[in-house]
């Protein structure tokens, strides 16, 4: 559906059930239920889908090892569940991934091999497998650049792998698909409350055109992550915070730092963190750092001190050191962490992933908290409440065994394009009917422009950086090689959607800038 058309449903329809704010996992995933169980709904994103935190995520679909062994076995049970629901309702973007743990000590094999055991037993009938020992030599076999030295076994376990980002676009092709209406680039820019105080609607603003909305709705919904602060002082002015930001950042270098099926998880790093090196696509992701945040943004940029400590924590377990000049990809990402009263001096991987939803007074439901694993969960939970407090009638949740836009068993992983499942075939005769679609964007990567112009015509894409960044991925993958093709993108881009010149060259310098935040060393042309 093109953004006309969804604007044109806007101004037919007077009245919504629901109004999201927010279009990331959270909201995407409220918005999803929502048109599911048959409410008229309408998402609004100020920039574009998963701009912030539920686009640098590390790629994992996990119940949390590390909650497992802080004692928080209710929210591990609850996420080994959503992993799996996830696995089948979406197969061609989620897949069943082994990691090993090296161990340096003999007893760690027998202590994890336990400790996992029990992770395997919580997830129940829908496990991933069985976690089991495994000796030196086969360790090494798995995972050949391992640091050899002292090496005395390993454990092998199983979770889940995904990309964040593309999920969340077939996401939207789902609400789409079932009635929902989701816009990027609309900004919510006040909270509509009638004389008695309640919320009845919002007021937006398309950032684009300029145009303003005034919009009624029974139901408002805060998902807006670490902004959540944001739209509650639109509620409640000076209101105290109620999420408490921590950045973690990701470090992209190529396969032949592991160059296996195998991911790397490493149990505890120095700041008492667990480390992931998981391969995506055909690089290799390693992170994530924890350092807690003042300001929020949508582009947070790494600190010297966490790239330091990814690449000095990930060295300890190679035999080939990574160096700054290795690295393809940096990105950085905010947590909206759920902080409990006087945490102020806790450390944030201490504070709570589960997720709170808050009701205020004016009937303003806001959710913080989660993570990408239990989005589903976390909006069913959001529209119970809701029914609950008598702001929506009565309906069940279907979305456990709804399959995902795209549904696809056993996509080909060896075909680049397997993300875009049961789209694969459409893309696939763009690049035949014309075949300059069919050709390679550059040599680092492996996406073809017949990508771009689906992505402008079906998901919603309005700029370089909506293309490279979150439908191609390339920005995350190799940020050197995003900047090269740039003209490419911004040329197809304007062909598409009639944009003149000036339009391209500013596109291609904004960019430019935001992707030299990805770099360890900025980009000269």
């Amino acid at each position: 559906m093109k953004r006309e058309e969804l604007f044109n449903k806007i101004r037919q329809q007077t009245f919504w059930d629901v109004i999201v704010i927010g279009g990331g996992a959270t909201g995407l995933g409220i918005a999803l239920d929502a048109s599911l169980r048959g409410y008229s709904v309408l998402l609004l994103e100020q920039h574009d889908f998963t701009k912030g935190t539920s686009s640098k995520s590390t790629k994992l679909v996990h119940g949390g090892v590390r909650y497992l062994a802080q004692g928080d076995v209710g929210l591990v049970i609850e996420a080994l569940r959503e992993r799996g629901l996830l696995l089948q309702n979406a197969p061609h973007l989620v897949k069943n991934q082994t990691f090993i743990i090296p161990n340096y000590q003999w007893r760690r094999g027998l202590f994890y091999t336990i400790g996992l055991t029990m992770y395997d037993i919580l997830a129940g009938r829908l496990s991933f497998g069985r976690s089991y020992y495994i000796g030196r030599k086969e360790v090494i076999k798995r995972i050949p650049t391992v640091r050899q030295h002292n090496l005395k076994n390993g454990v092998v376990y199983h979770d889940g792998q995904f990309d964040d980002s593309r999920l969340a676009i077939h996401l939207v092709r789902s609400i789409l698909k079932n009635g929902g209406v989701t816009v990027n680039y609309v900004k919510v820019t006040a909270l509509n409350k009638s004389a008695g105080g309640e919320i009845i609607g919002v007021n937006a603003q398309d950032m684009e055109t300029g145009l303003t909305f005034s919009l009624q709705s029974k139901l408002v919904i805060n998902a807006t992550g670490v902004f959540v602060n944001d739209i509650i002082q639109m509620d409640i002015p000076n209101s105290p915070d109620l999420v408490r930001p921590s950045q973690g950042i990701h470090l992209v270098v190529d396969r032949e730092f592991l160059p296996g099926d195998d991911a790397l998880m490493i149990p505890k790093t120095d700041d008492g963190r667990v480390l992931f090196a998981v391969p995506w696509h055909d690089k290799v992701v390693i992170g994530t750092t924890d350092t807690p945040i003042n300001e929020t943004s949508l582009e947070p940029k790494a600190l010297d001190s966490e790239i330091d400590f990814v690449l000095q924590s990930a060295g300890k377990y190679l035999e080939k050191p990574i160096q700054r000049e290795d690295v393809r990809s940096v990105f950085s990402g905010l947590r909206p962490l759920a902080a409990p009263k006087k945490s102020t001096e806790k450390k944030t991987r201490e504070i709570s992933r589960n997720h709170k939803i808050i009701v205020s007074d004016s009937g303003l439901l806001t959710i913080t908290g989660g993570k990408w694993t239990t989005y589903r969960r976390m909006a069913q939970d959001v529209l119970d409440k809701a029914i609950s407090i008598g702001k929506l009638e009565k309906r069940k949740c279907v979305t456990e065994k709804f399959h995902i836009h795209g549904f696809q068993k056993d996509a080909d992983r060896t075909n680049p394009l397997y993300v875009y499942g049961a789209d694969r075939v459409e893309i696939e005769r763009l690049a035949v009917e014309c075949p300059k679609l069919g050709e390679r964007l550059h040599e680092r990567l492996s996406s073809i422009k017949a990508e771009i112009i689906w992505a402008v015509r079906f998901e919603l894409a309005r700029s370089v950086e909506d293309v490279l960044a979150r439908r191609l991925r390339a920005l995350l993958l190799d940020a050197r090689a995003a900047i090269d093709i740039a003209p490419i993108i911004a040329d197809l881009i304007a062909e598409e959607l009639n944009y003149d010149e000036n339009w391209k060259r500013k596109q291609i310098d904004d960019f430019v800038q935001i992707a030299n935040q990805y770099l360890l060393v900025p980009y000269k042309q």
